[in-house]
């Protein structure tokens, strides 16, 4: 496909245009910008069922009615209700208040369309919006609606969209309300090594993994039980065995899996695999409170007795770490090794800090290991 892909962009690509025209007439279809990347236009075929040729052309109508939209925005002034493309992005619609404008905007390409209220008047109904939204709950999300010159506000039930509108005070005839199953909610990249919440207690993201099509990441044992809920991702425990064992698993469905772990600075290293590094190895491991640190392998196998009972099984290295770094990441090289258990010591003075194997969560759990 990308060979393909390079030989089209180099060359004129001649095919039929949407709108029939007579052989004498036809130009030539456009070539693929030399900027827009390749995977672009794969993404456009996949994701809006386009053919190669249809994603070419309407990338190049979007360039053209972005740069005819900040022409117009300009020149219209006051009387500007925002501008829109229509569902094959062939033909920009823009909306004015005044009528007198109107051959101005066919003179770029442009439909006008004559509408009552401007843009900023939409804005500022938003705007209200989100002041009253402080007094009022149950609204799930308002926009400015440019093609229907009006502001949509949305929420669970129609009345709870009614109840915001009569918070805010705005004109009713500006707004369109309706009740909506959309529930938006943050997607955040599981990434190894970051913090997260159970209630007021933080621990650290082992590593990102799924099990069939959910996502999540798998953790200590001991940072929650099953059933715990969490934050920051939004979560929930599926497993957990802590003593014995100190590991658990948490699906975090609507967010997103990464091939990362959080190393020095703002650097991330990436997972490609779970093979166990021998005893001697350098390994490294990151958490949510004192980051990135490294030492290495000195024991695998070991049995280690805390206030809440016996651990067996971990892996003991000379890796510092401390509260909140829980669950965190043990990687060596590129290789995922464990999640954080517990330790001696601290990143002040050094210590020795203990991991629970991540090949032995996978298997528990049925588990697949996110990789880059």
């Amino acid at each position: 496909m990308l060979g393909k892909r390079c030989a089209l962009v180099g060359a004129t690509i001649v095919a039929c245009l949407a709108t029939p025209l007579h052989a004498a007439m036809a130009e030539p279809a456009p070539s693929a910008d030399p900027s827009t990347p390749p995977a672009v236009i794969d993404a456009l075929e996949r994701d809006l069922g386009l053919t190669e040729q249809q994603a070419i052309t309407r990338l190049d109508n979007e360039r053209r009615a972005a740069a005819t939209e900040a022409s117009l925005t300009s020149s219209l002034g006051k009387s500007y209700g925002g501008a829109w493309l229509n569902a094959d992005a062939s033909k920009l619609m823009v909306a004015t208040t005044d009528a007198a404008t109107t051959d101005a905007i066919k003179s770029q390409g442009a439909e006008p369309v004559v509408v009552s209220r401007t843009l900023a008047q939409l804005d500022g109904v938003v705007a209200q919006l989100d002041q009253a939204a402080e007094k009022t709950q149950g609204a799930t999300l308002w926009y400015v609606d440019v093609a229907t010159n009006s502001v949509a506000v949305l929420a669970a039930t129609q009345e709870a969209a009614d109840a915001l509108v009569a918070a805010a005070g705005v004109d009713k005839s500006a707004v369109k309300t309706a009740a909506t199953t959309e529930t938006p909610k943050p997607y955040i990249d599981i990434i190894g090594g970051s913090p997260f919440y159970i209630g007021s207690s933080r621990c650290s993201v082992g590593f990102s993994v799924t099990r069939g099509s959910t996502p999540g990441f798998v953790t200590a044992g001991h940072c929650g039980s099953a059933g715990s809920r969490t934050t920051n991702p939004t979560g929930t425990f599926q497993g957990s065995s802590f003593p014995g064992n100190d590991y658990a698993w948490v699906a975090a469905p609507g967010n997103n899996p990464t091939p990362y772990v959080r190393g020095s600075g703002s650097s991330r290293v990436t997972v490609t695999g779970s093979t166990q590094a021998s005893v001697g190895s350098s390994i490294c491991r990151s958490g949510s409170t004192t980051g990135w640190r490294c030492g290495t392998i000195q024991q695998h196998n070991a049995t280690v007795t805390y206030s809440q009972g016996r651990v067996t099984g971990l892996t003991r290295t000379s890796a510092c770490a401390q509260p909140g770094d829980s669950g965190g990441s043990f990687i060596s090289g590129s290789q995922a090794q464990g999640v954080t258990s517990g330790g001696s010591g601290n990143c002040t003075v050094g210590g020795t800090t203990y991991h629970q194997p991540v090949n032995e969560i996978l298997s528990t759990y049925g588990l697949t290991l996110t990789r880059g």
